[in-house]
Protein backbone atom coordinates (compact mmCIF):
# COMPACT_ATOMS: atom_id res chain seq x y z
CA UNK A 1 0.00 0.00 0.00
CA UNK A 2 1.42 3.64 -0.99
CA UNK A 3 2.45 5.73 1.74
CA UNK A 4 3.77 8.44 -0.07
CA UNK A 5 5.10 11.30 1.26
CA UNK A 6 6.29 14.00 -0.83
CA UNK A 7 9.83 15.28 0.21
CA UNK A 8 10.87 18.76 1.61
CA UNK A 9 13.15 20.72 -1.08
CA UNK A 10 16.07 20.94 -0.35
CA UNK A 11 17.81 24.74 0.10
CA UNK A 12 20.68 25.46 -2.30
CA UNK A 13 23.10 25.91 0.58
CA UNK A 14 23.03 24.69 3.95
CA UNK A 15 20.76 26.20 6.55
CA UNK A 16 21.23 26.98 10.01
CA UNK A 17 19.07 25.20 12.49
CA UNK A 18 17.07 28.00 13.26
CA UNK A 19 16.08 28.52 9.89
CA UNK A 20 15.23 24.52 9.49
CA UNK A 21 13.04 24.52 12.41
CA UNK A 22 11.40 27.74 10.75
CA UNK A 23 10.94 26.67 7.19
CA UNK A 24 11.81 23.15 6.50
CA UNK A 25 9.08 20.53 4.91
CA UNK A 26 6.36 23.27 4.87
CA UNK A 27 5.98 25.91 2.58
CA UNK A 28 2.59 28.21 1.60
CA UNK A 29 -0.55 26.51 0.49
CA UNK A 30 -0.77 26.39 -3.06
CA UNK A 31 -4.07 26.90 -3.13
CA UNK A 32 -4.89 29.72 -0.46
CA UNK A 33 -1.62 31.12 0.20
CA UNK A 34 -1.90 29.82 4.07
CA UNK A 35 1.49 30.19 5.61
CA UNK A 36 0.78 28.03 8.77
CA UNK A 37 0.32 24.16 7.22
CA UNK A 38 -2.89 23.51 6.74
CA UNK A 39 -5.46 20.79 9.03
CA UNK A 40 -6.01 18.01 6.48
CA UNK A 41 -9.06 16.41 9.04
CA UNK A 42 -10.19 13.76 6.63
CA UNK A 43 -10.24 9.74 7.53
CA UNK A 44 -10.07 8.92 3.83
CA UNK A 45 -8.37 10.57 0.53
CA UNK A 46 -10.62 10.17 -2.74
CA UNK A 47 -9.05 8.64 -5.69
CA UNK A 48 -10.40 9.16 -9.74
CA UNK A 49 -11.30 5.88 -10.63
CA UNK A 50 -10.95 1.68 -10.11
CA UNK A 51 -8.07 1.77 -11.14
CA UNK A 52 -5.95 4.63 -9.95
CA UNK A 53 -7.39 3.13 -6.67
CA UNK A 54 -5.81 0.41 -7.40
CA UNK A 55 -2.15 2.09 -8.08
CA UNK A 56 -2.42 3.63 -5.07
CA UNK A 57 -2.99 0.83 -2.46
CA UNK A 58 -0.41 -1.64 -4.50
CA UNK A 59 1.93 0.85 -4.65
CA UNK A 60 2.11 1.61 -8.44
CA UNK A 61 1.01 4.94 -7.56
CA UNK A 62 1.74 8.01 -5.12
CA UNK A 63 -1.00 9.44 -3.33
CA UNK A 64 -2.55 9.17 -0.11
CA UNK A 65 -5.39 6.75 0.88
CA UNK A 66 -6.29 6.63 4.34
CA UNK A 67 -4.78 8.81 7.24
CA UNK A 68 -3.67 6.08 9.62
CA UNK A 69 -0.92 5.07 7.11
CA UNK A 70 -0.53 8.91 6.01
CA UNK A 71 -1.74 12.36 6.13
CA UNK A 72 -0.47 15.53 4.16
CA UNK A 73 -0.25 17.38 7.91
CA UNK A 74 0.98 14.95 9.56
CA UNK A 75 3.78 14.48 6.69
CA UNK A 76 4.72 18.30 6.71
CA UNK A 77 5.84 17.33 10.24
CA UNK A 78 7.69 14.39 9.50
CA UNK A 79 9.62 16.54 7.32
CA UNK A 80 10.99 19.33 9.15
CA UNK A 81 11.57 16.29 11.85
CA UNK A 82 13.41 14.59 9.05
CA UNK A 83 15.48 17.84 8.43
CA UNK A 84 16.26 18.71 12.18
CA UNK A 85 17.18 15.67 13.24
CA UNK A 86 19.45 14.60 9.64
CA UNK A 87 17.28 11.61 8.50
CA UNK A 88 16.42 10.46 5.10
CA UNK A 89 12.66 10.08 6.52
CA UNK A 90 10.08 10.26 9.39
CA UNK A 91 7.09 8.41 11.12
CA UNK A 92 4.48 10.41 13.25
CA UNK A 93 3.21 8.96 16.17
CA UNK A 94 0.29 9.12 18.67
CA UNK A 95 2.93 8.97 21.32
CA UNK A 96 6.36 8.29 22.21
CA UNK A 97 5.59 5.26 23.57
CA UNK A 98 4.15 4.42 20.48
CA UNK A 99 7.33 5.38 18.63
CA UNK A 100 9.32 3.44 20.51
CA UNK A 101 6.76 0.20 20.47
CA UNK A 102 6.58 0.35 17.13
CA UNK A 103 10.51 0.69 16.13
CA UNK A 104 10.82 -2.25 18.28
CA UNK A 105 8.24 -4.41 16.97
CA UNK A 106 8.82 -3.09 13.59
CA UNK A 107 12.32 -4.45 13.48
CA UNK A 108 12.15 -7.76 15.57
CA UNK A 109 11.14 -10.94 15.44
CA UNK A 110 10.59 -13.84 18.15
CA UNK A 111 13.62 -15.41 18.92
CA UNK A 112 15.68 -11.24 18.21
CA UNK A 113 18.50 -10.10 20.96
CA UNK A 114 18.08 -6.79 22.27
CA UNK A 115 20.15 -4.58 24.37
CA UNK A 116 19.88 -1.86 26.13
CA UNK A 117 22.44 0.36 27.96
CA UNK A 118 21.81 2.32 30.85
CA UNK A 119 19.09 3.62 32.90
CA UNK A 120 15.58 3.58 30.80
CA UNK A 121 12.34 5.65 31.38
CA UNK A 122 9.55 3.55 33.24
CA UNK A 123 7.59 3.48 30.15
CA UNK A 124 10.48 1.91 27.54
CA UNK A 125 11.41 -0.23 30.88
CA UNK A 126 8.17 -1.99 31.04
CA UNK A 127 8.21 -2.90 27.11
CA UNK A 128 11.84 -3.97 27.61
CA UNK A 129 10.68 -6.27 30.77
CA UNK A 130 7.59 -7.50 29.97
CA UNK A 131 6.10 -7.18 26.18
CA UNK A 132 8.77 -8.23 24.09
CA UNK A 133 9.93 -11.84 26.61
CA UNK A 134 6.21 -12.48 25.66
CA UNK A 135 6.84 -12.16 21.95
CA UNK A 136 10.05 -14.58 22.50
CA UNK A 137 12.46 -11.57 22.67
CA UNK A 138 15.66 -11.26 25.10
CA UNK A 139 16.21 -8.30 26.13
CA UNK A 140 19.91 -7.72 27.88
CA UNK A 141 20.49 -4.94 30.02
CA UNK A 142 23.86 -3.18 30.65
CA UNK A 143 24.72 -0.32 32.58
CA UNK A 144 27.57 1.18 30.98
CA UNK A 145 28.74 1.26 27.61
CA UNK A 146 32.29 -0.30 28.79
CA UNK A 147 29.87 -3.39 30.12
CA UNK A 148 27.86 -3.25 26.75
CA UNK A 149 31.48 -3.46 25.08
CA UNK A 150 33.00 -6.83 26.87
CA UNK A 151 29.44 -8.33 27.01
CA UNK A 152 27.30 -8.15 24.13
CA UNK A 153 27.16 -10.89 21.27
CA UNK A 154 27.03 -11.11 17.81
CA UNK A 155 23.83 -11.53 15.86
CA UNK A 156 22.41 -8.80 18.42
CA UNK A 157 19.45 -7.47 16.38
CA UNK A 158 19.00 -3.94 18.50
CA UNK A 159 21.20 -1.85 20.84
CA UNK A 160 18.65 0.75 22.40
CA UNK A 161 20.35 4.07 24.26
CA UNK A 162 18.67 6.81 25.70
CA UNK A 163 20.81 9.94 26.24
CA UNK A 164 20.77 11.72 29.16
CA UNK A 165 18.57 9.14 30.92
CA UNK A 166 15.42 9.50 32.35
CA UNK A 167 15.71 10.43 35.29
CA UNK A 168 19.39 10.56 36.57
CA UNK A 169 20.99 11.89 33.28
CA UNK A 170 23.64 9.62 32.47
CA UNK A 171 25.25 10.40 29.38
CA UNK A 172 25.76 7.51 26.94
CA UNK A 173 29.44 7.58 24.73
CA UNK A 174 27.07 7.65 21.28
CA UNK A 175 29.94 7.25 19.00
CA UNK A 176 30.89 4.69 21.01
CA UNK A 177 27.80 2.71 20.97
CA UNK A 178 27.49 2.74 17.29
CA UNK A 179 30.74 0.84 16.87
CA UNK A 180 29.86 -1.80 19.55
CA UNK A 181 26.72 -2.34 17.56
CA UNK A 182 28.39 -2.11 14.04
CA UNK A 183 30.59 -4.85 15.11
CA UNK A 184 27.97 -7.28 16.35
CA UNK A 185 25.74 -6.40 13.32
CA UNK A 186 23.11 -4.73 15.41
CA UNK A 187 20.79 -1.89 14.21
CA UNK A 188 21.19 1.20 16.78
CA UNK A 189 18.98 2.96 18.57
CA UNK A 190 18.67 6.29 20.50
CA UNK A 191 15.89 8.10 22.06
CA UNK A 192 16.53 11.65 21.82
CA UNK A 193 13.86 12.97 23.91
CA UNK A 194 15.98 14.58 26.66
CA UNK A 195 18.36 16.29 24.71
CA UNK A 196 16.30 17.23 21.32
CA UNK A 197 17.73 17.30 17.72
CA UNK A 198 19.13 21.19 18.67
CA UNK A 199 21.46 19.41 21.54
CA UNK A 200 22.71 16.19 20.07
CA UNK A 201 22.39 14.64 16.47
CA UNK A 202 22.47 11.05 16.82
CA UNK A 203 22.07 10.39 13.54
CA UNK A 204 25.42 12.04 12.70
CA UNK A 205 26.89 10.18 14.66
CA UNK A 206 25.77 7.34 13.58
CA UNK A 207 22.53 5.74 15.29
CA UNK A 208 20.30 4.07 12.98
CA UNK A 209 17.31 5.14 14.27
CA UNK A 210 16.07 8.42 16.49
CA UNK A 211 13.18 7.94 18.70
CA UNK A 212 10.78 11.27 20.76
CA UNK A 213 8.10 11.97 22.88
CA UNK A 214 7.43 14.65 20.49
CA UNK A 215 5.13 15.50 23.49
CA UNK A 216 8.24 16.46 25.48
CA UNK A 217 10.44 19.71 23.95
CA UNK A 218 9.32 19.28 20.34
CA UNK A 219 5.72 20.10 21.28
CA UNK A 220 7.11 22.73 24.41
CA UNK A 221 3.58 23.73 25.88
CA UNK A 222 2.55 21.09 27.45
CA UNK A 223 -0.79 21.05 24.85
CA UNK A 224 -0.18 18.12 22.70
CA UNK A 225 0.90 14.27 22.61
CA UNK A 226 2.92 12.98 20.02
CA UNK A 227 6.01 10.96 18.70
CA UNK A 228 8.46 10.27 16.29
CA UNK A 229 11.18 8.06 14.51
CA UNK A 230 13.48 9.11 12.43
CA UNK A 231 16.15 7.26 10.27
CA UNK A 232 16.93 5.69 7.37
CA UNK A 233 14.11 4.64 4.72
CA UNK A 234 14.50 1.11 4.66
CA UNK A 235 14.45 0.91 8.58
CA UNK A 236 11.25 3.39 8.75
CA UNK A 237 9.45 1.47 6.03
CA UNK A 238 8.74 -1.70 8.37
CA UNK A 239 8.75 0.55 11.27
CA UNK A 240 5.66 2.52 9.64
CA UNK A 241 4.12 -0.86 8.73
CA UNK A 242 4.15 -1.80 12.29
CA UNK A 243 3.39 1.58 14.05
CA UNK A 244 0.66 2.32 11.21
CA UNK A 245 -0.77 -0.78 9.52
CA UNK A 246 -1.00 -3.33 12.67
CA UNK A 247 -0.57 -0.98 15.25
CA UNK A 248 -2.77 1.61 14.43
CA UNK A 249 -0.87 4.23 16.85
CA UNK A 250 -0.97 7.14 14.02
CA UNK A 251 -0.86 10.86 14.82
CA UNK A 252 -3.87 13.26 14.40
CA UNK A 253 -3.11 15.98 12.30
CA UNK A 254 -4.79 18.46 14.48
CA UNK A 255 -1.50 16.75 17.26
CA UNK A 256 0.74 17.26 14.31
CA UNK A 257 -0.01 21.32 13.70
CA UNK A 258 0.65 21.93 17.63
CA UNK A 259 3.96 19.99 16.95
CA UNK A 260 4.55 21.93 14.06
CA UNK A 261 4.16 25.06 15.26
CA UNK A 262 6.28 23.76 18.81
CA UNK A 263 9.27 23.15 16.46
CA UNK A 264 9.13 26.95 15.10
CA UNK A 265 10.52 28.02 18.84
CA UNK A 266 12.53 24.77 19.49
CA UNK A 267 15.75 25.97 19.43
CA UNK A 268 14.96 29.81 21.14
CA UNK A 269 13.16 28.10 24.18
CA UNK A 270 15.89 24.91 24.18
CA UNK A 271 18.80 27.80 24.97
CA UNK A 272 16.47 29.89 27.43
CA UNK A 273 15.72 26.41 29.37
CA UNK A 274 19.32 25.57 29.58
CA UNK A 275 20.70 28.66 30.67
CA UNK A 276 17.98 28.59 33.26
CA UNK A 277 19.17 25.08 34.05
CA UNK A 278 22.99 25.27 34.19
CA UNK A 279 22.26 28.15 37.00
CA UNK A 280 19.96 26.12 39.06
CA UNK A 281 22.35 23.00 38.97
CA UNK A 282 25.35 25.03 40.39
CA UNK A 283 23.62 26.59 43.19
CA UNK A 284 21.95 23.60 44.14
CA UNK A 285 25.09 21.76 44.21
CA UNK A 286 26.49 24.00 47.23
CA UNK A 287 23.34 23.76 48.88
CA UNK A 288 23.42 21.39 52.14
CA UNK A 289 20.04 20.12 52.08
CA UNK A 290 21.18 18.46 48.68
CA UNK A 291 23.34 15.56 48.80
CA UNK A 292 23.65 14.76 44.94
CA UNK A 293 22.84 16.89 42.01
CA UNK A 294 22.98 14.98 38.45
CA UNK A 295 23.53 17.32 35.39
CA UNK A 296 25.56 17.36 32.68
CA UNK A 297 27.17 20.39 32.96
CA UNK A 298 28.29 21.01 36.27
CA UNK A 299 32.03 18.96 36.11
CA UNK A 300 31.97 16.50 38.74
CA UNK A 301 28.86 14.77 36.67
CA UNK A 302 30.42 11.52 35.34
CA UNK A 303 29.55 12.36 31.92
CA UNK A 304 30.50 15.65 31.34
CA UNK A 305 33.22 15.44 28.97
CA UNK A 306 31.10 12.61 26.96
CA UNK A 307 28.36 15.31 27.14
CA UNK A 308 30.82 18.25 26.16
CA UNK A 309 31.63 16.48 22.79
CA UNK A 310 28.22 15.15 22.13
CA UNK A 311 25.83 18.00 22.94
CA UNK A 312 26.01 21.75 21.85
CA UNK A 313 24.81 22.82 25.57
CA UNK A 314 23.41 20.56 28.61
CA UNK A 315 19.65 20.45 28.67
CA UNK A 316 17.49 21.92 30.53
CA UNK A 317 16.51 18.76 32.82
CA UNK A 318 18.44 18.05 35.90
CA UNK A 319 17.72 16.04 38.78
CA UNK A 320 18.70 15.97 42.60
CA UNK A 321 19.31 13.55 45.67
CA UNK A 322 17.88 15.52 48.86
CA UNK A 323 19.28 14.55 52.58
CA UNK A 324 16.30 13.18 54.37
CA UNK A 325 14.98 10.87 51.50
CA UNK A 326 11.52 10.62 50.38
CA UNK A 327 10.16 12.93 53.43
CA UNK A 328 12.28 15.61 52.17
CA UNK A 329 11.38 15.49 48.69
CA UNK A 330 7.61 15.72 49.65
CA UNK A 331 8.40 18.62 51.91
CA UNK A 332 10.76 19.94 48.78
CA UNK A 333 7.97 19.48 46.00
CA UNK A 334 4.93 21.01 47.94
CA UNK A 335 7.11 23.67 48.56
CA UNK A 336 7.32 24.98 45.52
CA UNK A 337 5.29 28.07 44.04
CA UNK A 338 6.62 29.18 40.56
CA UNK A 339 7.30 25.26 39.45
CA UNK A 340 4.52 22.82 39.05
CA UNK A 341 4.68 19.38 39.77
CA UNK A 342 4.05 17.27 36.92
CA UNK A 343 5.88 14.64 35.69
CA UNK A 344 6.55 15.59 31.64
CA UNK A 345 9.38 17.16 30.84
CA UNK A 346 10.35 20.33 28.26
CA UNK A 347 7.52 22.58 28.44
CA UNK A 348 8.25 26.40 28.93
CA UNK A 349 6.48 25.80 32.71
CA UNK A 350 9.05 24.59 35.07
CA UNK A 351 8.05 20.95 36.40
CA UNK A 352 9.05 18.69 39.51
CA UNK A 353 8.58 15.31 39.82
CA UNK A 354 8.69 12.48 42.37
CA UNK A 355 9.85 9.75 40.04
CA UNK A 356 10.12 6.82 41.79
CA UNK A 357 6.32 7.31 43.38
CA UNK A 358 5.52 8.82 39.51
CA UNK A 359 7.36 7.77 36.25
CA UNK A 360 9.29 4.46 37.50
CA UNK A 361 6.41 3.60 40.54
CA UNK A 362 6.02 0.64 38.45
CA UNK A 363 9.89 -0.35 37.59
CA UNK A 364 10.77 -3.79 39.98
CA UNK A 365 12.41 -2.10 43.10
CA UNK A 366 15.61 -3.37 43.39
CA UNK A 367 15.62 -2.28 39.34
CA UNK A 368 14.99 1.22 40.45
CA UNK A 369 17.44 1.65 43.45
CA UNK A 370 20.34 -0.52 40.87
CA UNK A 371 19.88 2.67 38.51
CA UNK A 372 19.84 5.36 41.05
CA UNK A 373 15.92 6.53 41.38
CA UNK A 374 15.96 6.37 44.55
CA UNK A 375 13.42 7.57 47.30
CA UNK A 376 14.88 10.82 48.08
CA UNK A 377 15.57 11.97 43.63
CA UNK A 378 13.65 14.34 42.66
CA UNK A 379 13.42 15.23 38.81
CA UNK A 380 13.20 18.76 37.14
CA UNK A 381 12.17 20.10 33.92
CA UNK A 382 13.84 23.95 33.66
CA UNK A 383 11.50 26.97 31.78
CA UNK A 384 12.12 29.94 30.23
CA UNK A 385 10.63 31.39 33.18
CA UNK A 386 13.03 34.66 34.93
CA UNK A 387 16.30 33.07 36.03
CA UNK A 388 16.26 35.10 39.48
CA UNK A 389 12.52 34.27 40.12
CA UNK A 390 13.17 30.14 40.03
CA UNK A 391 16.12 30.60 41.99
CA UNK A 392 14.24 32.43 44.55
CA UNK A 393 11.13 29.60 44.48
CA UNK A 394 13.55 26.65 44.77
CA UNK A 395 15.33 28.64 47.55
CA UNK A 396 12.45 28.53 49.17
CA UNK A 397 11.08 25.65 48.86
CA UNK A 398 14.64 23.74 49.62
CA UNK A 399 14.65 26.15 53.07
CA UNK A 400 11.12 23.73 54.71
CA UNK A 401 13.11 21.01 54.26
Amino acid sequence: MSTHIPPHEAPCKPWGFRTLAVHAGQSPDTSTGAIAPPIVATSAFAYDDFEAGERRFNGEAPGYVYSRFANPTVAAFERKMAALEGGETAVGFASGMAAISASLLGLLKAGDVVACVGTLYGGTDGVMRSLLPRLGVTVRHFRTVDALRAGLDAGTRIVYVETPSNPTLEVMDLAQVVQIARQAGAISIADNTFSTPYLTRPLALGMDVVVHSATKFISGHGDATGGVAVGRAELLGPIRAAGMGQLGGCLSPHEAVMLLRGLKTLPLRVEAACTNAEALARWLQAQPAVARVYYPGLATHPGHGVAAQQMRRFGAILSLDLRGGRAAARQFLDGLRIVTQAVSVGDVDSLACHPASTTHHSVPEPVRLDNGVSDALVRMSVGIEDGDDLLADVAQALARV
